[in-house]
């Protein structure tokens, strides 16, 4: 049985000197006892999951209305695609893939139904209470909401992965400052939790709009390059394919290439 202890002496001999190592977290807001076999960042994980919030996000769309169609994706369905790119580029950049995953399974915690539309709907509707904005409703859950202990409010996260998401900032996230948390970039693994979430949702948007007909496949060999290379190696390689397979191939290859992009691009610059 491997302890925490190895654990962490193992991420120090394996990860990046620029990785969040696990023994050198700020901590809890309420201190614990450490886990005898768990890391600090694998227990966030494993908290979010079994959260009544990472539940409910089975039932919140990207787009769509749920019930469109059994094949559209939710923001369960899409928050586990954004952990799986998140541990595939922190693992191929030496950085904890833990705290990346952990960052990616709440990053969507609090976002409302109906997709950015229903969060500006309701951003509206709060405007006299301090407006709505899904980063720090999804902080309120993991700190006040969730009630799974006996003298505490929340999840009683580290910092570390609080911090992720009070900083999740993409093309729809503009996350403001907070009190705890200082004005400087977040951590390496923060960061590629934001861009995962980009590339997964940048691609399977795609996806679920020509599944829902309100896109075309020949305006997409126009207009996106990466579909169109992707379309024309599929072709020269393969032939005609039916074309489910052909979507199918051509998503993998939009998101492959996204994720060699970071990879590749980052690697340079932090090493």
């Amino acid at each position: 049985m491997f302890s925490r202890t190895q654990l962490e002496d193992n991420e120090r001999k394996t990860l990046s000197p620029f990785a969040q190592f696990s023994d050198d977290s700020r901590g809890r807001a309420h201190p614990e006892q450490p886990h005898q076999w768990r890391t600090h960042y694998q227990r966030d994980r494993d908290r979010v999951i079994h959260s009544r919030a990472f539940r409910r996000l089975e039932y919140k769309t990207q787009v769509f209305l749920n019930g469109t169609g059994d094949h559209l994706r939710t923001r369960l369905t899409h928050t586990m695609e954004v952990a799986a790119v998140s541990r595939n580029i922190t693992r191929a950049l030496g950085l904890n893939e833990d705290l990346a995953e952990a960052i990616a399974l709440a990053h969507d915690l609090g976002h409302s139904p109906f997709g950015h539309k229903g969060e500006s709907a309701l951003n509206a509707l709060m405007t006299d209470h301090g407006g709505f904005e899904h980063n720090r409703q999804s902080l309120r859950i993991v700190e006040e909401l969730e009630q799974k202990y006996p003298r505490i409010n929340g999840l009683n996260l580290t910092w570390e992965t609080r911090e992720g998401l009070i900083k999740h900032y993409t093309a729809y996230d503009h996350p403001s400052k907070r009190e705890g948390f200082d004005a400087k970039s977040s951590s390496l693994e923060a960061q590629v939790a934001n861009l995962a979430d980009e590339i997964t949702y940048y691609s399977h948007d795609l996806d679920d709009g020509l599944d829902a007909g309100l896109l075309c496949e020949d305006e997409l060999k126009k207009n996106v390059k990466l579909w169109h290379d992707a379309d024309a190696d599929l072709r020269a390689e393969h032939g005609e394919l039916a074309d489910e397979r052909r979507r199918y191939f051509i998503i993998r290859c939009l998101i492959d290439s996204q994720v060699h992009d970071v990879v590749e691009t980052s690697g340079a610059l932090i090493h």
